[in-house]
Protein backbone atom coordinates (compact mmCIF):
# COMPACT_ATOMS: atom_id res chain seq x y z
CA UNK A 1 0.00 0.00 0.00
CA UNK A 2 2.77 2.13 -0.08
CA UNK A 3 2.02 5.46 -1.25
CA UNK A 4 5.28 5.96 -3.97
CA UNK A 5 5.88 2.82 -6.24
CA UNK A 6 2.39 1.29 -6.46
CA UNK A 7 1.83 0.82 -10.42
CA UNK A 8 -0.93 2.56 -11.98
CA UNK A 9 -4.28 1.22 -12.36
CA UNK A 10 -6.85 2.41 -14.33
CA UNK A 11 -8.86 5.28 -12.74
CA UNK A 12 -5.68 6.85 -11.15
CA UNK A 13 -5.95 10.16 -12.57
CA UNK A 14 -9.76 10.55 -11.36
CA UNK A 15 -8.93 9.05 -7.89
CA UNK A 16 -5.92 11.13 -7.52
CA UNK A 17 -7.91 14.44 -8.41
CA UNK A 18 -11.21 13.07 -7.14
CA UNK A 19 -13.38 15.19 -4.80
CA UNK A 20 -15.91 12.07 -4.74
CA UNK A 21 -15.90 11.30 -0.76
CA UNK A 22 -17.79 7.85 -0.60
CA UNK A 23 -15.70 6.70 -3.44
CA UNK A 24 -12.47 7.91 -1.70
CA UNK A 25 -13.57 5.98 1.14
CA UNK A 26 -14.12 3.11 -0.94
CA UNK A 27 -11.22 2.45 -2.72
CA UNK A 28 -9.10 2.87 0.51
CA UNK A 29 -10.98 0.62 2.02
CA UNK A 30 -9.85 -1.58 -0.54
CA UNK A 31 -5.96 -0.91 0.55
CA UNK A 32 -5.69 1.57 -2.99
CA UNK A 33 -2.87 4.01 -2.22
CA UNK A 34 -4.02 6.71 -4.13
CA UNK A 35 -7.03 6.88 -2.31
CA UNK A 36 -5.47 7.09 0.65
CA UNK A 37 -3.02 9.38 -0.22
CA UNK A 38 -6.06 11.95 -1.82
CA UNK A 39 -7.83 11.81 1.50
CA UNK A 40 -4.99 12.44 3.81
CA UNK A 41 -3.83 15.32 1.09
CA UNK A 42 -7.52 17.13 1.36
CA UNK A 43 -7.15 16.62 5.07
CA UNK A 44 -3.69 18.13 5.41
CA UNK A 45 -4.58 21.47 3.15
CA UNK A 46 -8.65 21.98 5.43
CA UNK A 47 -10.63 21.49 2.31
CA UNK A 48 -13.75 22.16 2.46
CA UNK A 49 -14.84 18.30 2.25
CA UNK A 50 -13.11 17.75 5.37
CA UNK A 51 -16.72 17.32 7.07
CA UNK A 52 -17.84 15.32 4.87
CA UNK A 53 -14.49 12.86 5.07
CA UNK A 54 -14.74 12.71 8.62
CA UNK A 55 -18.41 11.39 8.66
CA UNK A 56 -17.67 8.56 6.22
CA UNK A 57 -14.91 7.56 8.25
CA UNK A 58 -16.49 8.10 11.48
CA UNK A 59 -17.83 4.23 11.61
CA UNK A 60 -13.95 2.64 10.99
CA UNK A 61 -12.70 4.94 14.74
CA UNK A 62 -10.54 3.39 17.12
CA UNK A 63 -9.94 -0.10 15.03
CA UNK A 64 -6.46 0.46 14.91
CA UNK A 65 -3.98 0.11 17.74
CA UNK A 66 -2.33 3.96 17.42
CA UNK A 67 1.40 4.11 18.77
CA UNK A 68 3.39 7.29 18.97
CA UNK A 69 6.93 7.46 18.54
CA UNK A 70 8.71 10.50 20.25
CA UNK A 71 12.26 11.41 21.32
CA UNK A 72 15.26 14.03 20.11
CA UNK A 73 16.94 14.24 17.04
CA UNK A 74 19.31 11.40 16.57
CA UNK A 75 17.90 9.00 19.03
CA UNK A 76 17.34 6.06 15.63
CA UNK A 77 13.34 7.21 15.45
CA UNK A 78 12.87 6.16 11.87
CA UNK A 79 15.32 3.34 12.39
CA UNK A 80 13.36 2.00 15.17
CA UNK A 81 10.33 3.10 13.17
CA UNK A 82 11.34 0.93 10.10
CA UNK A 83 12.07 -1.65 12.05
CA UNK A 84 9.04 -2.20 13.69
CA UNK A 85 7.04 -1.75 10.85
CA UNK A 86 9.13 -4.58 9.81
CA UNK A 87 8.45 -6.81 12.92
CA UNK A 88 4.54 -5.67 12.65
CA UNK A 89 4.44 -7.12 9.00
CA UNK A 90 6.10 -10.54 10.24
CA UNK A 91 2.95 -10.80 12.44
CA UNK A 92 0.85 -10.10 9.81
CA UNK A 93 -0.14 -6.63 10.55
CA UNK A 94 -0.96 -4.16 8.13
CA UNK A 95 0.71 -1.13 9.08
CA UNK A 96 0.11 2.86 8.58
CA UNK A 97 2.63 5.47 9.62
CA UNK A 98 2.29 9.39 9.95
CA UNK A 99 5.95 10.52 9.76
CA UNK A 100 6.15 14.54 11.00
CA UNK A 101 8.76 16.39 9.64
CA UNK A 102 9.70 19.84 10.48
CA UNK A 103 9.30 22.63 8.14
CA UNK A 104 10.76 25.72 6.70
CA UNK A 105 9.61 28.88 8.75
CA UNK A 106 10.14 30.60 5.10
CA UNK A 107 8.69 28.41 2.31
CA UNK A 108 7.04 25.98 4.91
CA UNK A 109 8.38 22.87 3.14
CA UNK A 110 9.98 20.16 4.41
CA UNK A 111 13.01 17.73 3.24
CA UNK A 112 10.32 14.52 4.50
CA UNK A 113 13.70 11.98 5.03
CA UNK A 114 11.96 10.08 6.59
CA UNK A 115 10.03 8.03 3.33
CA UNK A 116 13.69 8.43 2.13
CA UNK A 117 14.81 6.02 5.10
CA UNK A 118 11.83 3.62 4.79
CA UNK A 119 12.54 2.89 1.47
CA UNK A 120 12.90 -0.95 2.60
CA UNK A 121 8.88 -1.16 2.72
CA UNK A 122 8.37 0.91 -0.40
CA UNK A 123 6.69 -1.78 -2.31
CA UNK A 124 4.78 -3.97 0.31
CA UNK A 125 1.01 -3.31 0.05
CA UNK A 126 0.91 -3.70 3.29
CA UNK A 127 2.35 -0.62 4.29
CA UNK A 128 1.46 2.79 3.76
CA UNK A 129 3.69 5.56 5.03
CA UNK A 130 3.08 9.33 4.39
CA UNK A 131 5.46 12.13 5.48
CA UNK A 132 3.91 15.20 7.20
CA UNK A 133 5.09 18.96 6.87
CA UNK A 134 4.64 20.27 10.77
CA UNK A 135 3.64 23.35 8.92
CA UNK A 136 4.95 25.33 12.16
CA UNK A 137 2.74 23.94 14.27
CA UNK A 138 4.38 22.84 17.88
CA UNK A 139 4.05 20.17 19.81
CA UNK A 140 5.39 17.76 17.62
CA UNK A 141 2.82 16.90 15.24
CA UNK A 142 1.70 18.10 12.21
CA UNK A 143 -2.30 19.91 12.95
CA UNK A 144 -3.95 17.37 10.86
CA UNK A 145 -2.03 14.21 12.11
CA UNK A 146 -5.29 13.54 14.02
CA UNK A 147 -7.69 13.25 10.84
CA UNK A 148 -4.84 11.50 8.96
CA UNK A 149 -4.94 8.85 11.31
CA UNK A 150 -8.47 8.55 10.96
CA UNK A 151 -7.88 8.12 7.40
CA UNK A 152 -5.39 5.34 8.08
CA UNK A 153 -7.70 3.46 10.50
CA UNK A 154 -10.46 3.84 7.61
CA UNK A 155 -8.30 1.65 5.42
CA UNK A 156 -7.73 -0.84 7.06
CA UNK A 157 -4.35 -0.38 9.35
CA UNK A 158 -4.11 -2.80 12.01
CA UNK A 159 -1.38 -0.18 13.78
CA UNK A 160 -0.94 3.22 13.37
CA UNK A 161 2.91 4.54 13.87
CA UNK A 162 3.18 8.13 14.76
CA UNK A 163 6.62 9.46 14.39
CA UNK A 164 7.22 12.90 15.92
CA UNK A 165 9.37 15.73 14.61
CA UNK A 166 12.04 15.33 17.67
CA UNK A 167 12.60 19.00 18.94
CA UNK A 168 12.71 17.93 22.60
CA UNK A 169 11.08 17.88 25.75
CA UNK A 170 7.83 19.97 24.74
CA UNK A 171 6.80 17.59 22.30
CA UNK A 172 4.19 16.11 24.54
CA UNK A 173 1.23 16.38 22.52
CA UNK A 174 1.91 12.68 20.78
CA UNK A 175 0.84 11.13 23.98
CA UNK A 176 -3.18 12.59 23.45
CA UNK A 177 -3.00 11.22 20.15
CA UNK A 178 -1.56 7.59 20.79
CA UNK A 179 -2.57 4.55 22.93
CA UNK A 180 0.88 3.98 23.81
CA UNK A 181 3.56 6.08 23.88
CA UNK A 182 7.42 5.16 23.32
CA UNK A 183 10.30 7.56 24.41
CA UNK A 184 13.31 7.31 22.63
CA UNK A 185 16.88 7.90 24.30
CA UNK A 186 20.51 7.16 23.57
CA UNK A 187 23.51 7.03 25.97
CA UNK A 188 25.74 9.89 25.83
CA UNK A 189 23.17 12.55 25.02
CA UNK A 190 23.06 13.95 28.03
CA UNK A 191 23.37 13.71 31.89
CA UNK A 192 21.42 12.40 34.98
CA UNK A 193 19.40 15.53 35.62
CA UNK A 194 18.12 15.02 31.87
CA UNK A 195 16.01 11.78 33.09
CA UNK A 196 14.21 13.58 35.91
CA UNK A 197 13.58 16.72 34.21
CA UNK A 198 9.60 17.14 33.59
CA UNK A 199 8.32 17.05 30.53
CA UNK A 200 8.73 14.74 27.67
CA UNK A 201 9.96 11.87 29.89
CA UNK A 202 6.58 12.23 31.61
CA UNK A 203 4.67 10.99 28.58
CA UNK A 204 6.37 7.26 28.36
CA UNK A 205 4.78 4.16 28.57
CA UNK A 206 7.88 2.69 27.27
CA UNK A 207 11.20 3.73 27.29
CA UNK A 208 13.10 2.42 24.75
CA UNK A 209 17.29 2.80 25.27
CA UNK A 210 18.31 2.87 21.95
CA UNK A 211 22.00 2.68 20.33
CA UNK A 212 22.89 0.33 23.48
CA UNK A 213 25.76 -0.77 22.07
CA UNK A 214 27.97 2.81 23.16
CA UNK A 215 29.29 3.26 26.72
CA UNK A 216 26.83 4.53 29.26
CA UNK A 217 24.21 2.65 28.04
CA UNK A 218 23.75 0.99 32.30
CA UNK A 219 23.80 4.43 33.60
CA UNK A 220 20.73 5.66 31.40
CA UNK A 221 18.92 2.53 32.32
CA UNK A 222 19.58 3.29 35.60
CA UNK A 223 18.68 7.08 35.67
CA UNK A 224 15.37 5.82 33.64
CA UNK A 225 14.67 3.32 36.33
CA UNK A 226 15.29 5.67 39.39
CA UNK A 227 13.27 8.56 37.60
CA UNK A 228 10.13 5.87 37.17
CA UNK A 229 10.80 4.82 41.03
CA UNK A 230 10.27 8.48 42.18
CA UNK A 231 6.62 8.35 40.48
CA UNK A 232 3.86 7.79 42.58
CA UNK A 233 1.29 5.17 41.59
CA UNK A 234 -1.82 3.44 43.26
CA UNK A 235 -2.26 -0.43 42.99
CA UNK A 236 -2.82 -1.60 39.25
CA UNK A 237 -1.25 1.73 37.64
CA UNK A 238 1.19 0.92 34.42
CA UNK A 239 4.70 1.24 35.50
CA UNK A 240 6.33 2.06 32.40
CA UNK A 241 8.90 -0.39 30.62
CA UNK A 242 12.38 0.23 29.79
CA UNK A 243 13.74 -2.10 26.51
CA UNK A 244 16.92 -1.79 24.80
CA UNK A 245 17.64 -1.85 21.50
CA UNK A 246 20.00 -1.19 18.27
CA UNK A 247 17.70 -0.11 16.02
CA UNK A 248 20.27 -0.21 13.15
CA UNK A 249 20.78 -4.24 13.70
CA UNK A 250 17.67 -5.23 14.67
CA UNK A 251 18.26 -5.77 17.90
CA UNK A 252 15.63 -5.39 20.79
CA UNK A 253 13.07 -4.73 18.38
CA UNK A 254 11.09 -8.03 19.27
CA UNK A 255 11.31 -6.60 22.46
CA UNK A 256 10.13 -2.99 21.92
CA UNK A 257 6.89 -5.02 20.30
CA UNK A 258 6.35 -7.56 23.50
CA UNK A 259 6.10 -4.36 25.84
CA UNK A 260 3.94 -2.63 23.51
CA UNK A 261 1.81 -5.50 23.66
CA UNK A 262 1.42 -5.61 26.99
CA UNK A 263 0.78 -2.08 27.64
CA UNK A 264 -2.30 -2.85 24.78
CA UNK A 265 -3.17 -5.54 26.78
CA UNK A 266 -3.45 -3.62 30.22
CA UNK A 267 -4.71 -0.71 28.55
CA UNK A 268 -8.02 -2.83 27.86
CA UNK A 269 -8.13 -4.96 31.18
CA UNK A 270 -8.29 -1.70 33.11
CA UNK A 271 -10.44 0.05 30.75
CA UNK A 272 -7.84 2.93 30.14
CA UNK A 273 -7.97 2.49 26.29
CA UNK A 274 -11.45 3.55 25.93
CA UNK A 275 -10.83 6.51 28.40
CA UNK A 276 -7.83 7.68 26.28
CA UNK A 277 -9.67 6.92 22.70
CA UNK A 278 -12.39 9.66 24.67
CA UNK A 279 -10.28 11.97 25.68
CA UNK A 280 -8.35 11.88 22.08
CA UNK A 281 -12.01 12.64 20.75
CA UNK A 282 -12.61 15.60 23.44
CA UNK A 283 -9.47 17.22 22.40
CA UNK A 284 -10.08 16.95 18.49
CA UNK A 285 -13.52 18.69 19.06
CA UNK A 286 -11.92 21.03 20.92
CA UNK A 287 -9.52 21.93 18.66
CA UNK A 288 -12.26 21.65 15.38
CA UNK A 289 -14.47 23.93 17.49
CA UNK A 290 -11.79 26.42 18.59
CA UNK A 291 -10.25 26.64 14.42
CA UNK A 292 -14.28 27.51 13.62
CA UNK A 293 -14.02 30.48 16.08
CA UNK A 294 -10.35 31.41 15.36
CA UNK A 295 -12.04 31.68 11.68
CA UNK A 296 -15.11 33.36 12.33
CA UNK A 297 -12.65 36.10 14.69
CA UNK A 298 -10.70 36.21 11.59
CA UNK A 299 -13.64 37.45 9.45
CA UNK A 300 -14.56 39.92 11.70
CA UNK A 301 -11.35 41.78 11.61
CA UNK A 302 -12.80 42.55 7.86
CA UNK A 303 -15.63 44.83 10.09
CA UNK A 304 -15.82 47.10 12.07
CA UNK A 305 -17.31 45.56 15.33
CA UNK A 306 -13.25 43.93 16.45
CA UNK A 307 -12.13 47.40 15.49
CA UNK A 308 -14.66 49.38 17.65
CA UNK A 309 -14.15 47.12 20.40
CA UNK A 310 -10.15 47.34 20.15
CA UNK A 311 -10.69 51.18 20.02
CA UNK A 312 -12.22 51.11 22.99
CA UNK A 313 -9.92 49.09 24.72
CA UNK A 314 -7.44 51.31 23.65
CA UNK A 315 -9.40 54.56 25.42
CA UNK A 316 -10.15 52.95 28.50
CA UNK A 317 -13.46 53.15 28.00
CA UNK A 318 -13.55 49.67 28.57
CA UNK A 319 -11.58 46.61 29.58
CA UNK A 320 -10.40 43.77 27.39
CA UNK A 321 -12.22 41.19 29.32
CA UNK A 322 -15.89 42.93 28.74
CA UNK A 323 -14.82 43.38 25.28
CA UNK A 324 -14.62 39.66 24.84
CA UNK A 325 -17.38 38.60 25.84
CA UNK A 326 -18.94 41.06 23.60
CA UNK A 327 -17.02 39.54 21.23
CA UNK A 328 -18.10 36.27 21.73
CA UNK A 329 -21.96 37.53 22.02
CA UNK A 330 -21.30 38.94 18.46
CA UNK A 331 -19.87 35.39 17.04
CA UNK A 332 -22.88 33.60 19.12
CA UNK A 333 -25.09 35.60 17.11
Amino acid sequence: MSEAEHVPAAGTTSVRRSRDVPLLVERARTGDPRAVARLITLVENGDALLPAIAAALAPYAGQAQVVGLTGSPGVGKSTTTNELVRALRAHGHRVGVLAVDPSSPFTGGAILGDRVRMQDHATDPGVYIRSMSSRGHLGGLAAATPQAVRVLEGAGCDVVLVETVGVGQAEVEVASLADTTLVLLAPGMGDAIQAVKAGILEIADVFVVNKADRDGVDATVRDIQGMIALGERGPGQWRPQVVRSVAARGEGIDDIAAAIDKHRGWLVEHGELRRRQEARAAAEIEAIALGTLRARIGSLRDGTELSTLATKVAEGATDPYTAAEELLAQLAR
